[in-house]
This record gives structure tokens, sequence and C-alpha cells, in this order.
């Protein structure tokens, strides 16, 4: 798999589960894993969450 970033090599475990995130060697972006019954199909940005501090 690609990163959507840099498009450098994303290794993916063969037990990976589908929500689980990875991330990219390269460049450090954290994408979320969507996955099949017949195996990985796609990444996608993973959603960060910020600090709201008590607003």
């Amino acid at each position: 798999m690609n990163c959507l970033e840099c498009y450098g090599e994303i290794t993916v475990p063969n037990d990976a589960i589908d929500g689980e995130l990875v991330t990219c060697n390269d460049c450090g972006t954290s994408f979320e894993l969507d996955i099949s019954d017949a195996g990985v199909r796609d990444i996608k940005p993973a959603e960060t969450v910020g600090e709201d501090w008590g607003e």
C-alpha cells in the first residue's frame, strides 16, 4: 500500500483488523484501514481529535 501524502510504502500487518491505524514510515502520517473479508481495500486519513480546553 502507498501513502496518500508522500506515496511512500506502508506496511500492513497480516493480522490487521478493520479500523486499525497504520503509520507511514516516511512522513509519519496515520491512516485507518478499511478491511473487507477479501483483505485490505483502502486506507483513509485517521481522524484526529483536538482538545477543546473546556470551550
